[in-house]
């Protein structure tokens, strides 16, 4: 059986996978890099970029091991080229020409945003789509119409902070530790998530955009009071578990509220959930129980998969099927919204 290379480098996650023709995933590595962007709350691009450099033969090799696979044996080489950081983006590339070419095999540029709503569907014995797709990360937080598993048109977006992005932002506030998303669902189990009555932005049904600016600021002004001589510089300690439930609340209401709407919308029974955010607990639980009410199958990627990894590039044998390869002067592109795709 066939079996491709995967890599992806789009932000802060150093990733090789070897992935087979029939989609079982023979390895998965992926090297964080959270403790080198903590002490900032989150990820400075050149710190990403040059760790990549350092990170990405290392994995690509224990990726191979574990897969129990030679060069020879792989057919094609897949890399994530878009969206994502521009010099993260740059270093998985170049590592992805330089093997296609070396063992002469096809090329495949995946898109970042695709490889979330696949990964899903990865281990169904059925097709995913079509499906209303959500990723829901630090750098998106987009709904997506998707007729196939390469064709998918983004019908909203966030006007500002991603949902992850969010997350970081007030786990900084509360005095909690990157990345935010995981502290402040543990600070949140000791909390009452109706302590503070905190906005849901853009909480209606004629609208399908994102916000959470608004919140996050709503947040701020929650923890240390308005700005003036009177604001505290550090978050009262008794105050942060009852916030970050609170918070967290806030934002699982409003995705879930959003997805409800896009489905309604657009017809479909179908949703598939993706990206760092859809790790969260409360949301996965919430999420199917909205699913459940509206009689929706929902496919929402294991945690694994969730966060940024190479094994959901297994998109790429759908690219082969379809012969669309990359050529070698083929480059990044790290914009946040990709143009529709025909």
């Amino acid at each position: 059986m066939r079996r491709l290379l995967a890599i992806e480098s789009s932000c802060d996650e150093t990733s090789a996978a070897v992935v087979a023709e029939d989609q079982s995933v023979l390895s998965n590595v992926v090297a964080s890099q959270f403790e080198l962007h903590q002490e900032f709350g989150g990820v400075v691009p050149e710190i990403a970029s040059r760790a990549h450099v350092r990170r990405i033969l290392p994995v690509i090799e224990q990726a191979l091991q574990q897969a129990d696979c030679a060069l020879a044996d792989i057919a094609a080489v897949a890399v994530t080229s878009e969206p994502g950081l521009v010099g993260s983006l740059l270093v998985g590339l170049t590592a992805a020409k330089t093997l296609a070419m070396s063992l002469n095999v096809p090329l495949v540029a995946v898109n970042h945003i695709d490889a979330h709503i696949y990964a899903c569907g990865m281990g169904q014995k059925s097709s995913a789509f079509p499906c209303i797709g959500f990723v829901v990360s630090g750098g998106h937080t987009n709904l997506y119409e998707c007729h196939s598993a390469t064709d998918c048109r983004l019908v909203a977006g966030t006007t500002d902070d991603a949902a992850g992005e969010a997350f970081d932002k007030v786990a900084r506030v509360l005095n909690l530790p990157y990345p935010g998303g995981p502290s402040i669902q543990k600070a949140a189990e000791q909390g009452d998530p109706t302590a503070y009555k905190l906005p849901r932005p853009m909480m209606r049904a004629d609208k399908l955009n994102f916000s959470f600016s608004g919140l996050k600021t709503a947040v701020l002004y929650a923890a240390r009071g308005v700005p003036g001589p009177d604001q505290l510089s550090e978050t009262p300690p008794e105050c942060v578990a009852d916030l970050a439930a609170s918070f967290q609340q806030a934002v699982v209401d409003v995705l879930v509220f959003k997805c409800k709407i896009a489905l309604r919308k657009s017809g479909h029974r179908r949703l598939c959930v993706g990206g760092g955010v859809a790790a969260n607990r409360l949301f996965r639980e919430q999420i199917a129980e909205m699913c459940r009410r509206q009689s929706v199958e929902l496919l929402i990627a294991p945690p694994e998969l969730c966060t940024d990894n190479a094994a959901m590039a297994a998109i790429a044998w759908e690219y082969l099927d379809q012969g669309r390869t990359a050529n070698l002067d083929v480059d990044v592109l790290p914009g946040l919204v990709r143009p529709k795709r025909k």
